[in-house]
């Protein structure tokens, strides 16, 4: 299942040129990602009283077009991989008008304590485990 997160182009994130600076997309891709935890009933908030974190390890970007001040942006957002230990999130970021893609995106996580210790969700919080699995398999 993929979740959708539409967001307008602020001015301020536009370069000289008057397109989004490329560094914006890694933080519209956190925005997404933190409404989608809120949609799937984990958010921040939730998976911190649990003392829970997800850090991310890594971040990949194909830019494929560009977008522009008060431009609306769609992303799609879905589970790649999981394991419990780790997961990935896919991105397609498109602009609404257009339909064109914007660019192609994943970040890598991995599941800590609050002491940023590794743990495995599926045994140390399989409630929260089998959401993002059951979300992995569709």
């Amino acid at each position: 299942m993929k979740f959708v997160f539409e967001r307008k182009i602020n001015y301020y994130e536009t370069d000289r040129m008057g397109v989004v600076h490329h560094s914006n997309y890694i933080r519209y891709m956190e925005e997404a990602r933190c409404s989608w935890l809120e949609n799937i009933e984990i958010p921040f908030s939730l998976l911190e009283e649990n003392n829970i974190t997800i850090p991310v390890l890594g971040v990949n970007c194909t830019y494929k077009y560009h977008v522009t001040f008060e431009d609306i942006i769609v992303i799609r957002l879905y589970v790649k991989e999981y394991s419990g230990v780790r997961m990935t999130i896919g991105y397609e970021i498109t602009d609404k008008k257009t339909g064109k893609i914007v660019i192609i995106g994943e970040t890598k996580h991995c599941f800590t304590d609050k002491n940023l210790k590794p743990i495995n969700l599926k045994k140390y919080n399989p409630e929260f485990s089998n959401k993002f699995q059951v979300l992995l398999e569709e």
